[in-house]
């Protein structure tokens, strides 16, 4: 029950906050320095390619995060300068930890967003460091009609998963080949859906249409 009085600021030795750092990192990954959740994002990104490509890009799961001395030493020098943990910029740190030049080649390996058929950017929804999954864009399934292949990344070695939605926003389909789908599930699904949305396209021969994110008034 004792009353602060006083608290003066303690000077803290560079060993002593890296330990700290590799400690919480460990026990809790990048949460603790990272609120805002982006450096989780790229580092999910990162460590997709470390999965499919391997080296030199860093394995970036919980017990690797702690063997990755440049964001260590970035973490302790910020909070052993008196920087509160909500002012840490991790996301930066973590990018300056990557390989050079390969780091160079992220947006183009692993990119946030990957362009669809009817012109949109969509963004990838990249698999927790523990999964051992593939990536996942959600868009309408009216803006890949046209494509006869299945989006990949990883210098192609890793395809996406594509959820295609209704023209509401709902799931339809979930599949890793565009191609299979047009040629055989797509003709269920256009019996079960296009006079639940007859404004929108339903063309027997998607792989052969127009992609498009439009009613079939706006697109005229």
């Amino acid at each position: 029950g004792a009353l602060v009085l006083t608290e003066t600021p303690a000077p803290v030795a560079p060993d002593a906050a890296a330990q700290a750092v590799r400690a919480a990192l460990a026990a809790d990954g990048l949460a603790r320095f990272d609120p805002s959740g982006r450096a989780e994002r790229l580092r999910r990104r990162v460590h997709l390619l470390h999965r499919v490509l391997g080296a030199p890009w860093p394995d970036l799961s919980d017990a690797g995060l702690p063997g990755l001395d440049a964001l260590v030493d970035g973490l302790a020098a910020d909070l052993a300068a008196g920087r509160p943990l909500a002012r840490l910029d991790a996301e930066a740190l973590l990018r300056g930890a990557l390989p050079w030049p390969e780091a160079g080649r992220l947006d183009e390996l692993a990119p946030e967003r990957l362009p669809v058929p009817s012109g949109r950017a969509v963004v990838v929804d990249y698999p927790a460091v523990h999964e051992d999954t593939p990536p996942v864009v959600a868009a309408k399934l009216q803006e890949f009609f046209g494509a006869r292949v299945t989006p990949a990344v990883a210098d192609g070695r890793e395809p996406v998963v594509l959820h295609l939605l209704s023209p509401a926003g709902r799931p339809l389909a979930v599949t890793a080949d565009l191609p299979s789908f047009w040629a055989g599930p797509y003709a269920q699904v256009r019996a079960e859906n296009r006079g639940r949305y007859p404004k929108h396209p339903w063309p027997e021969d998607p792989a052969a249409a127009e992609p498009t994110a439009r009613t079939n008034r706006r697109a005229r």
